[in-house]
């Protein structure tokens, strides 16, 4: 373990094609601004929080986070 990482990339692309923004997970959604600076971040989050972005956005986890494995030498 070493150099592989999970991004959020996806989840701005999702947030952005259905009209949602940061303020409106956090006034509407109750999405707390530490979990979102996190997801700027790259930042580790709970899988309860992935799932309430599943919920809120309609769709699978593969439009919110991706994984990118170690890169071998």
């Amino acid at each position: 373990m070493g150099d592989e990482v999970v991004v959020f990339n996806r989840l701005w692309e999702t947030m952005r094609a259905k009209g949602l923004s940061t303020y409106l997970l956090r006034q509407k959604y109750g999405i707390e601004s530490r979990t979102i600076r996190r997801l700027k971040h790259n930042e580790n989050i709970t899988t309860d929080t992935l799932r309430k972005l599943c919920e809120i956005l309609d769709c699978g986890l593969d439009e919110i986070v991706e994984y990118i494995p170690e890169r071998k030498e």
